[in-house]
């Protein structure tokens, strides 16, 4: 099976529609697919639904496709940075569900390995536990999460074989494991791709079984918040 594509369009060509439920990985700044977020926007792709730790920044990441609203509902934990999503939000033009961090990527964990719902204690007597089912276990109160089970992921790895194995570098390899497990269809970005047998199997983080398009390009090194030392 082919697997390697040679641009953003290529690799999300026939994958696409209006409504659909979307996957993506990164944190912060760090581990975005950036250029199939880009193929998205270029797409026109609208009324997407997504499942992601953050929305980037206004002009970076998901922030790109706010600005074009294209983007429907978030599922996310952290939204902090980014001005046009708080904006579209408090005026109600943006759904939102928060889930706490360790409940997303555990709900998108769960999909991949085929797993319906789970229950967990994060969340119990908040808003986040509210129209929940609720049960308890050994005295204790829990709340049902569903699993996240997404007609797409889009991740970003550092380095790819061409059968798909991924491994990735350092704190990108966040949510995009997890989102990359629970898509229907997993295309992944990444900027290396090597042939196969040319990475230590000890160092692959998630194999290519749960890939099935790559692409590799250049990726831009943002910093979300710059800390620096005054000059001596």
């Amino acid at each position: 099976m082919k697997k390697v594509y040679g641009s953003a369009a290529e690799a999300l060509d026939g994958l696409l529609f209006d409504g659909m439920f979307i996957a993506a990985g990164g944190f912060g700044l760090c581990g975005i697919p950036e250029l199939l977020l880009g193929g998205i926007k270029d797409a026109g792709t609208k009324d997407l639904t997504f499942a992601s730790n953050n929305a980037g920044v206004d002009d970076f990441g998901i922030g790109i496709l706010l600005q074009t609203r294209q983007v429907k509902k978030m599922i996310s934990s952290y939204v902090g940075e980014n001005a046009e999503f708080m904006r579209q939000y408090l005026s109600g033009e943006l759904e939102l569900e928060f889930n706490p961090q360790g409940t997303l990527a555990e709900r998108m964990r769960a999909g991949g390995c085929g797993i319906p719902g789970f229950y967990t204690k994060t969340g119990v007597g908040t808003v986040i536990a509210e129209g929940k089912e609720h049960k308890d276990f050994d005295g204790e109160t829990y709340i049902l999460e569903r699993g996240i089970f997404a007609d797409l992921a889009i991740v970003k790895a550092w380095k790819a074989d061409t059968t798909g194995n991924l491994v990735f570098r350092k704190t990108a390899r966040n949510f995009n494991p997890p989102a990359a497990m629970c898509g229907k269809v997993c295309v992944v970005e990444v900027e290396e791709i090597v042939e196969p047998g040319q990475l230590d199997p000890d160092s692959i983080h998630l194999p290519g079984i749960y890939v099935h398009r790559l692409i590799q390009g250049e990726h831009e090194k943002r910093i979300e918040q710059r800390t620096t030392r005054p000059a001596a």
